[in-house]
């Protein structure tokens, strides 16, 4: 399945490969036909096929950093975003939505703790495979929802709940809770 997924990944087909791999997960599982399969794909350390897209567009960019430039090499400004690939410019969405500008895209999203372990390539690797392992994305959009920051708001939203129960009542979890539409 993972053969030249980085061209036909983000193709109408791929929903159809997708479909027909969580059903035979389910059958693997011993899974009923309309339950969840994340936590399977999950359990089983399996990756989705956009999971595995995303995981083998990112390794061909850092394979091929040397193609790409960065933002800070097409400008001089200092940006927070200097570090990140720069797309470049095309009129043409084949070539949009072709290797190279999705691995941009999808190499310049993912998680800033493992983009600074790209300069090792062994450690690299595996941080992208846990990051891709713990989240089983369905779907390329659902990647590029993904932010950091989702992480400590659950930690926090836990934190808070779990406070509220043994505390008590008290007014600066209740006022917590109201912030993050936990109640």
């Amino acid at each position: 399945m993972s053969y030249g997924v980085i061209f036909w990944g983000n193709s109408p087909g791929a929903g159809r490969v997708f479909k027909l791999q969580k059903k035979i997960i389910r059958i693997i599982a011993n899974k009923k036909p309309r339950d969840s399969c994340r936590e399977v794909f999950k359990s089983m350390r399996i990756n989705t096929l956009y999971s595995q897209y995303i995981y083998s567009l990112i390794l061909f960019v850092v394979n091929n950093k040397y193609i790409f430039a960065t933002n800070s090499e097409i400008h001089k400004h200092n940006t927070r975003n200097k570090n990140d690939l720069h797309p470049s410019l095309s009129n043409l969405e084949k070539f949009k939505k072709g290797p190279c500008i999705s691995g941009i895209k999808a190499y310049n999203h993912h998680p800033q703790y493992i983009k600074t372990s790209d300069h090792n390539s062994s450690s690299f690797r595996s941080s992208l495979k846990r990051f891709i392992h713990q989240h089983a994305f369905h779907s390329v959009e659902e990647y590029y929802e993904y932010k950091e920051n989702t992480i400590w708001i659950c930690i926090l939203r836990n934190f808070i709940m779990y406070t509220y129960y043994v505390r008590g009542n008290c007014n600066l979890d209740l006022m917590l809770l109201s912030l993050l539409n936990c109640t």
